[in-house]
């Protein structure tokens, strides 16, 4: 005797979705042409055929914790092949952006980085914040802030102190880890959960140290992009993306090669452009601004793809990051100090903006993906 199952449609959460970029979800109507074109869908419970009825219905706890829509890349081999134009890959993207906004807290964060009329708001944030610091340390004597420094040497530092920009941004960088922590607590549970439901694991529990063995299995084929190779139709994604997630990891090697080289060190900047550091972060910078180019122009070519506004605002940080971090050092270097302080500032907005709103963002895949691709190691389902 088959088991019953009550189904509750959430339609607040299918309209959510639509927002997101999956509004060509109805147009499906359940061929599987989907889950037998995609080369990386398990074997075992294969998506995203079972994702696309589950949207249908708006069954919002069968989605949001689950580890499968993390496993999708969205190469758009499904979306190419579907009969019905019903764009799998964009759905399973738009239910990932969900699924952020609700594991991140506080969730008005998450709603309001994917509107766009909030842009203005979330850029003043780290403005309010700058002053408000600066006033509090100028209370106690301390300067924060030269409109006409002098000196021989005049760089970023002798407008902005480095100490005001560490002081906001070590505690925003951590508060990002508190989110992602929280909100992974909770993921991994949830999909532990589904993965019971669904048969996709016959263990109760998960094992900790068997699933950290699980992380490091899977940094490699991370580090590679070996799943992006496994796709047909956009095969060339891979490359523009290890340039932005590698730009990435290098500067933040850079960033903390001169915190420690300043506050442990006391090495005080500039840093002579021969250092490898220095050059390190150059590439970084390079890296991030042809990355996010080449991804911006796939983008912007692709018709057949649907971009909401979380993928131009993520486009859009990287490609920020990346220039006003190089154009503040050409301009040092070419002593338009006026023209760099005002960049500089642009860039301190920035970062923040990337340290802050990464756990709220579409960036927030770096984690989580890497999390249900570990969860699917540990299970054994290939």
């Amino acid at each position: 005797m088959s088991n019953a199952f009550l189904v509750e449609p959430d339609v607040g959460f299918i309209k959510e979705v639509a927002k997101l970029g999956g509004q060509d979800l109805k147009k499906c109507y359940q061929c599987a042409t989907c889950s037998v074109a995609c080369p990386i869908s398990p074997d075992n419970k294969p998506f995203p055929r079972k994702e696309m009825l589950a949207m249908s219905w708006g069954l919002k706890d069968r989605l949001v914790g689950n580890g499968d829509i993390w496993l999708c890349h969205n190469c758009g081999d499904c979306t190419s092949r579907c009969p019905r134009g019903a764009k799998p890959g964009d759905v399973l993207a738009a239910i990932r952006a969900y699924a952020v906004s609700e594991y991140a807290t506080p969730k008005f964060l998450g709603k309001a980085i994917n509107d766009p009329s909030k842009l203005l708001v979330l850029a003043a944030i780290p403005v309010a914040i700058f002053l408000v610091v600066g006033l509090l340390l100028k209370m106690f004597g301390i300067h924060w802030l030269n409109f006409a420094p002098t000196g021989e040497e005049i760089w970023q530092a002798s407008y902005i102190a480095n100490y005001l920009v560490d002081i906001i941004m070590i505690p925003t960088f951590f508060f990002a880890v508190g989110v992602f922590a929280l909100g992974l607590k909770r993921f991994i549970a949830d999909m532990h959960a589904n993965a019971l439901l669904e048969g996709k694991t016959t263990q109760q529990k998960i094992d900790p140290a068997g699933f950290v063995q699980a992380i490091v299995k899977v940094l490699p084929t991370i580090a590679k992009h070996s799943r992006f190779s496994e796709c047909g139709e956009n095969k060339d994604r891979a490359t523009p993306h290890m340039m932005v997630l590698y730009g990435f990891i290098g500067l933040f090697i850079v960033t903390n090669c001169f915190f420690i080289a300043e506050w442990v060190l006391h090495i005080e900047g500039p840093y002579t452009q021969l250092s490898p550091v220095k050059w390190l972060g150059n590439l970084g910078g390079i890296a991030l601004l042809i990355g996010g180019g080449l991804m911006l122009a796939k983008r912007l070519n692709q018709k057949d793809q649907v971009s909401a506004y979380k993928d131009w605002y993520l486009l859009g940080l990287v490609l920020v990051l990346g220039g006003s971090g190089l154009l503040t050092e050409m301009l040092r270097l070419g002593h338009m100090h006026g023209l760099m302080i005002l960049v500089y500032v642009v860039h301190l907005i920035a970062v923040w903006m990337l340290f802050a709103y990464t756990p709220f963002s579409k960036l927030a895949h770096l984690v989580y993906r890497t999390v249900a691709m570990a969860y699917q190691e540990y299970s054994g389902r290939k």
